[in-house]
């Protein structure tokens, strides 16, 4: 998990133990706390596994809320972009399609005491709240979005080509719909 290579641990209840969550959320900021965020994230990252035709045991996913300066960081450290974005992912895996529109392969699951991690997202409480609030778009609706979008990167899908995010972008809105969440796009 890359937020283990970084040497940060989950604090106390935010830590879930192997095998009981699909998400280990890890809050460096405690206004995710009050937010919600590890759970409004196990109820998104499920429905995007389900979207997405993948059992829901057998995974694992690591999840850190923090604020636009470590994002920031982050987004410099991975790619070259000193700027605050709302979501990061780091998959553990390529997972991509091997053509423009087609379908990633699905990960195999692991087993329930040894989950197969898909990797990690990062979420910034201050671009996310500010986004949501210039688009007119409930805090928790938009949140949903983007954690249903990182994990859906997770699984091997992007957005670069038109023809890969047509294909996300469908799935994406399938999975929102799923969850009362309207179309983003």
């Amino acid at each position: 998990m890359v937020l283990r290579r970084q040497g940060l641990e989950p604090p106390g209840p935010s830590r879930y133990p192997p095998g009981m969550t699909l998400v280990e959320t890890v809050l460096e900021d405690p206004r995710w706390q009050a937010f919600g965020l590890a759970e409004l994230a196990e109820v998104a990252a499920r429905a995007a596994l389900t979207g997405a035709g993948l059992p829901l045991a057998g995974f694992q996913i690591g999840l850190m809320g923090c604020d636009d300066a470590r994002i920031a960081a982050l987004n410099a450290d991975f790619r070259s972009k000193p700027t605050p974005t709302n979501v990061l992912s780091w998959p553990s895996e390529e997972r991509g399609a091997d053509d423009a529109g087609g379908t990633p392969e699905p990960p195999e699951p692991g087993d329930p005491d040894d989950p197969e991690s898909l990797g990690d997202i990062a979420i910034a409480y201050d671009t996310c709240t500010r986004e949501a609030a210039d688009q007119a778009k409930p805090p928790a609706d938009h949140v949903t979005h983007l954690i249903v979008h990182g994990v859906l990167h997770l699984l091997g899908y992007d957005h670069v080509a038109d023809e890969d995010a047509a294909v996300m972008e469908a799935l994406e809105v399938r999975i929102l719909a799923t969850l009362g969440v309207s179309d983003p796009y």
